[in-house]
């Protein structure tokens, strides 16, 4: 295949011809490609995915990573164990393209790696490597770790995909109409773009449109200025010409509000997100306006489709029967990894996603005394399951995760799994009666696992936060633990109201429900398996994306 004035190479929809080129650090595409961590990846996977069915004029800039993520694996005790294994992949083109880029005043070399969109049914998406013998060791870790914990390697990766992907643009004569920045890792490109055209700011606006998935300023990357100089993030502007540019004086380079000022427009990932960024922003000036396209995930890859079936034809019984060899098959896997032998008749409780503090994975078993009485019900039996990764460098949550597994040890109907990729993602969706999503309001931004949970016929069981407000109609499709005065709380009274909220639904509605009035059940889980059939399906999100970003 020819590379030379590239073209996606499907017949585009006419409504979706504008050229847009989106930036990602990491993809979520399918199980055997390993470039993702979490959610950011769900997210950019799902997309890429529904722009290949709505045959839209996209195509998506990456990182091959040698190692992944991590694998995660577990100790003798069966506790976490990070390890790094190297990937390979006999399905990626070699494009044959090398050309360099600068990091650290130094010549860096790429090679460009090409995912067919009829591989896994995406849009064409490109990933740059330094895995070359041209370039030094250190050269070629750039591209080994996915968030590497280094600031000068980080600095590296998101110079290599913000330049190289302006720059691979060139080459490859695409001449992108948008430059579509998710998350702010790629912002090196907009500093490519400002030099590229004789430094007139309104034609990298014209072009630049950003993402933000954070909800708090201090979760927002920031880094010594003359560090990000030094790595040549700049593209050749010295540190006073940047200042100026951003106007932002600070020696503490935020790359969000960089970000924010330098496009032409931006978007939080929820309809609570983006009020949230607008107030959270708001306070600087100068910044590009901020719009709400609420996150999706793709419905063709991640629903069940007999259960989708059944539903439409009112076979109850095929529903239930469906769901529940889905719960025995993921069951499989339970006892595989920890030796318990789950039982698919008993109520399922499923927390699993990203370890990470605000998440709080362990907030129902916080309450050592109320847990074990919920794991030895009798009248009510339920089974308990967590999953997820932890970021390899984040030792609280490693030792949350731990925590969990030394408990998991004493009851026979709790296990914590490793492995937490798609595949497993998938299976423990399937195997949920409920999701369980209690972070610490209003930290989540949007969160979108409990999307493709009730795709699988799991019922939600949330806080009211990211995408929740926009979809929970309490009783009718799912649970929400109702908001309080969290702004005037401490964390620690939030913590105890949302555990004895949690804990009074659980107990006072949901239990009783399953096991005395399942039909009633059932039909949550129907209405939450509509409702989230098409407000969020990712075709709805790329759908809004060109007509609210895009072409605006």
């Amino acid at each position: 295949m020819s590379f030379e004035n590239f073209r996606v190479p499907y017949e585009i929809d006419a409504n979706y011809s504008t050229k847009v080129a989106y930036f990602s650090m990491e993809y979520a595409i399918h199980q055997p490609l390993k470039i993702y961590s979490g959610g950011l990846g769900f997210l950019s996977g799902s997309h890429l995915r529904s722009a290949y069915e709505l045959r839209q004029n996209m195509i998506g800039i990456g990182i091959l990573w040698k190692y992944g993520y991590y694998d995660q694996e577990r100790n003798q005790d069966q506790t976490l164990n990070v390890t790094w294994k190297e990937k390979t992949y006999s399905f990626l083109e070699d494009t044959g393209i090398k050309f360099q880029v600068t990091i650290h005043d130094h010549p860096v070399w790429v090679k460009v790696w090409y995912l067919n969109p009829e591989t896994f049914k995406t849009a064409p998406l490109f990933l740059l490597s330094t895995e070359l013998p041209e370039n030094d060791y250190v050269s070629q870790t750039i591209t080994h770790k996915l968030y590497d914990a280094n600031a000068a390697t980080k600095l590296a990766q998101c110079i290599l995909l913000g330049v190289g992907g302006a720059k691979l643009m060139d080459i490859l004569n695409f001449n992108p109409e948008v430059y579509h920045l998710n998350e702010a890792h790629g912002l090196p490109a907009a500093f490519y773009l400002y030099q590229k055209y004789q430094q007139n700011i309104e034609e990298v606006r014209k072009r630049l449109v950003f993402t933000t998935h954070t909800p708090e300023e201090a979760g927002n990357e920031k880094h010594d200025i003359y560090l990000c100089h030094k790595m040549t993030y700049f593209c050749g502007l010295g540190v006073e010409e940047v200042k100026s540019l951003i106007g932002e004086y600070s020696d503490m380079f935020n790359h969000s509000l960089a970000a924010l000022r330098m496009a032409r427009l931006a978007n939080g990932v929820s309809q609570l997100h983006g009020e949230v960024s607008r107030e959270m922003w708001g306070k600087y000036g100068n910044i590009c306006p901020i719009i709400s396209i609420t996150n999706a995930q793709n419905w063709t890859y991640w629903a069940d489709k007999h259960m989708y079936k059944f539903r439409e034809v009112g076979d109850d019984y095929g529903l239930d029967d469906r769901k529940k060899w889905m719960k025995k098959r993921a069951f499989e896997i339970v006892a595989d990894q920890t030796g318990k032998l789950f039982d698919p008749d008993v109520f399922t409780i499923v927390w699993a996603r990203r370890f990470a503090g605000y998440k709080r994975a362990g907030l129902i078993a916080s309450d050592r005394e109320r847990f074990a009485e919920l794991m030895n019900n009798t009248k009510y039996p339920v089974q308990m399951i967590w999953a997820g990764k932890p970021y390899p460098m984040d030792h609280p949550a490693i030792g949350e995760f731990n925590e969990l597994v030394h408990l998991s040890k004493n009851f026979k109907n709790v296990a914590v799994l490793i492995g937490y990729e798609l595949a497993l993602s998938k299976r423990l969706k399937q195997a949920a009666d409920v999701w369980l999503n209690n972070p610490r309001v209003p930290r989540e931004a949007s969160g979108t696992s409990g999307m493709t949970a009730a795709m699988n016929g799991a019922v939600n069981f949330s806080t009211d936060d990211g995408w929740i407000p926009e979809f929970i109609n309490h009783g009718h499709n799912g649970f929400v633990i109702p908001k309080a005065d969290y702004r005037n709380m401490s964390v620690y009274d939030q913590d105890q109201y949302d555990l004895n909220k949690l804990y009074e639904i659980l107990t006072g509605e949901i239990l009783p429900l399953y096991y005395e009035n399942y039909s009633t059940w059932r039909q949550i889980m129907k209405n939450g398996m509509q409702d989230v059939r098409f407000r969020f399906d990712s075709s709805r999100m790329a759908h809004e994306y060109y007509e609210k970003l895009y072409n605006a």
